[in-house]
């Protein structure tokens, strides 16, 4: 290990619990040990998922939440405490590792409560909510501090008046709740939350808190909620029961569905620096024992969960700030990488780490680190494919269903929460495995197939592995993109698969196989439209093949689209996005803190949208647009087009050959153009179904 990391392998306290390092697994949806919200009950399989990472270098383990009241049924957690029971044993099961667990316990979030399509009528004041409160507990979960406030994702939907009265059953019920969680062995809990623009935050915060009654107005009313539950906890647990709080240091805020981008000049509407250094200490002595701290609101969401295109180690700095003004200790989260934090922990300025969707990656992450293998560790590239998957467009009045989620798994590991489905048993039957193609789909099923001991070849006809996604990598905040890629490299070459590169296969039936995997890919997509000839693709733009100048218009306001202006409004051009639909990266199934702070980077970097825009012609002036205002042209340099792909169907012939002597098989873009979730699952999934046939 390199003795710079020592310090995140040291022991500290909470309270009276001592904890053996300064490495926080955070609370993430999909990480739950209890359900209790549509669904209620203990989470199948998760003793499995636990068991995969307790033994791995992690101090403190903080589960995803559970509320205190079920959806439907209106059922207060407390009042179960077979529930918590069934859950004892993998509370257990951390002890034996030597790591400590606390359970975080859920105000609910106000506002920022989801809004499935199908319920909407049934939360719009009228008859149906009336007829529907017999069974939705909708005023616990669809209220918030202020009458009419407009909901996150749909701003037509008000909330109801969280009242006086709603508070004090909360109040008590956090404190059953927390004895539930005593009860068992779980050495402290977690509040959740002043923090991310949750209920608790929205009693907090100035823009979301306009009550005239004691929890509102002063700063000390607007945290009366939050304290008055750690008194209650500490009345019913004891004085020496630990009780953390997830803290948002600064909301960083500007207005409804408005976040602020890093570096940017703004007025908060919510939790500013100043008031943060009053508030920690008011929280202090109430009571809490620790801060588990970050930045944002719902409406600046990717403070709170960080994209790709969010700094290292984002809330660093002011979590480092904050720390002088608590004697308690605080956790710092955001992208943190464990050299800034052990740093950080050796001054004194943090107290631990808090490490979240790395863990879902790589279970065994703290562990490779502290045996001096960073190399090892497979990077989260902060892409929220597969562990928050929530998706819509801050509130714009789009028909895309925030519900359609997916949670707690990982697009590069697809075993994470799926520990009961999938494992890494031998093929029964090893087999001859010629792969053809080198990019993450060929190298995710040569490394997988040689896992499960078959013999793998793997073709590339290019000079390097990787294939599209060296382009998606080139762009300058793609750091570990660019480590993923090497990740891959090292793994292939590990595994012993022979590879071939500038090798091209063109006849199958020559090939020396049991089994072949078609992996070969997607070509990009052109337009037909006069002067396409002038227009360069994203593909060949970001692997270099092809420069542009000052004036760039980027024709596709998907993903690839607004990440290539980002890109090129970074290197100081001046780039504009034309996009079909009404709304850039609106893609079914792109997390909202990824759409939603590349959005935002284009307007603070003033880069010019042509929404609802068809694209007539290419011209040596520039683009011409037909646009609900009639026919225009953007004046360009260059063009960039960023509309998609279509498979390469080179081997198309043989997909009806899989029930053949050698069957022949294919893997993501070649067989239907996706994603980089569906490619690994499929190449994943593949190889386990091969190695369980004869």
């Amino acid at each position: 290990m390199d003795p710079k990391l020592e310090p995140l392998f040291t022991p500290w306290k909470i309270g009276n619990v001592t904890i053996k390092n300064r490495v926080v697994m955070l609370p993430m949806e999909g990480t739950n040990m209890i359900q209790w919200e549509a669904k209620t009950g203990v989470v199948k399989g998760i003793d499995a998922f636990y068991r995969d990472r307790k033994d791995q270098e992690i101090g403190l383990f903080i589960p995803g939440l559970i509320p205190l009241i079920s959806i439907v049924g209106k059922k207060w957690v407390y009042r179960h405490p077979a529930v918590f029971e069934k859950v004892r044993p993998i509370v257990d099961e951390i002890h034996h590792s030597g790591a400590k667990i606390f359970f975080q316990i859920s105000a609910g979030s106000g506002r920022s409560m989801l809004l499935p399509p199908i319920l909407r009528p049934f939360l719009k004041k009228g008859v149906l909510k009336t007829l529907a409160s017999p069974v939705l507990a909708s005023k616990w979960w669809w209220s918030a501090p202020d009458d009419d406030e407009p909901n996150v994702w749909d701003p037509s939907v008000k909330m109801d008046l969280f009242t006086d009265k709603m508070i004090q059953k909360f109040i008590h019920a956090f404190g059953q709740t927390a004895l539930r969680c005593k009860e068992i062995g779980v050495d402290g809990v977690e509040i959740h939350a002043v923090h991310e623009g949750y209920l608790l935050d929205q009693f907090a915060m100035p823009y979301t808190n306009h009550r005239k009654d004691r929890y509102g107005g002063s700063l000390e009313n607007r945290l009366r909620f939050a304290c008055e539950i750690v008194r209650e906890i500490k009345r019913v647990c004891g004085s020496d029961y630990p009780v953390s709080i997830r803290y948002s240091v600064r909301s960083m805020t500007r207005g409804f569905n408005e976040g602020a981008v890093p570096g940017e000049a703004f007025t908060e509407v919510g939790r500013t620096m100043e008031e943060s250094e009053r508030a920690i200490k008011i929280l202090e002595d109430a009571g809490y024992d620790m801060f588990n701290c970050d930045n944002g609101t719902y409406d600046a969401w990717f403070w709170a969960h960080p994209p790709v295109y969010a700094p290292l180690n984002m809330n660093l700095s002011d979590v480092e700030h904050i720390k002088q003004f608590t004697t308690k200790p605080v956790v710092c989260a955001g992208r943190m990488q464990p050299d800034a934090a052990a740093a950080s922990i050796a001054t004194g300025k943090i107290d631990a780490m808090g490490v979240g969707r790395q863990l879902l990656c790589d279970p065994e992450y703290m562990k490779k680190i502290r045996e001096g293998r960073p190399d090892d560790v497979r990077p989260c590239i902060a892409c929220h494919g597969a562990c928050l998957t929530f998706f819509g467009l801050n509130g714009k009045g789009t028909d895309i269903d925030p519900m359609h989620v997916e949670m707690g798994r990982c697009v590069l590991n697809p075993r994470t929460n799926n520990e009961t489905k999938y494992g890494f048993d031998a093929a029964k039957h090893p087999k001859h495995i010629a792969v053809i193609g080198g990019g993450i789909g060929g190298m995710e099923t040569a490394i997988q197939a040689r896992l499960r001991g078959h013999t793998v070849d793997l073709y590339e006809k290019s000079d390097r592995l990787g294939g599209v996604f060296n382009a998606a990598a080139a762009m300058s905040f793609k750091e570990k993109d660019k480590e993923l890629l090497r990740w891959y490299r090292r793994m292939l070459e590990r595994s012993g698969a022979a590879v071939h590169l500038q090798t091209e296969i063109t006849d199958l039936d020559a090939l020396d196989a049991d089994v072949i995997v078609i992996a070969t890919g997607a070509h990009a997509r052109t337009l037909k439209i006069p002067g396409a000839e002038k227009a360069i693709t994203a593909t060949d733009f970001l692997d270099g093949r092809a420069t542009v100048g000052d004036r760039v218009v980027i024709i596709g306001g998907g993903l690839t689209g607004c990440e290539i202006a980002y890109e090129l409004a970074l290197t100081g051009k001046h780039p504009s996005v034309v996009e079909m639909t009404p709304y850039l990266v609106g893609a079914r199934g792109i997390c909202m803190a990824n759409s939603s702070m590349l959005r935002e980077l284009l307007r603070y970097h003033k880069v010019p949208a042509y929404l609802c825009a068809t694209v007539r012609a290419i011209t040596d002036e520039g683009v011409l647009l037909q646009t609900p205002e009639g026919e225009t042209t953007v004046p360009a340099d260059s063009v960039i087009l960023s509309v998609g792909y279509t498979p390469d169907t080179r081997f198309a012939a043989w997909k009806d050959r899989k029930n053949s002597d050698k069957p022949v098989y294919f893997v993501g873009d070649c067989d239907r153009v996706g994603s980089l979730k569906t490619v690994v699952k499929q190449a994943f999934e593949l190889v386990q179904t091969i190695s369980y046939s004869k």
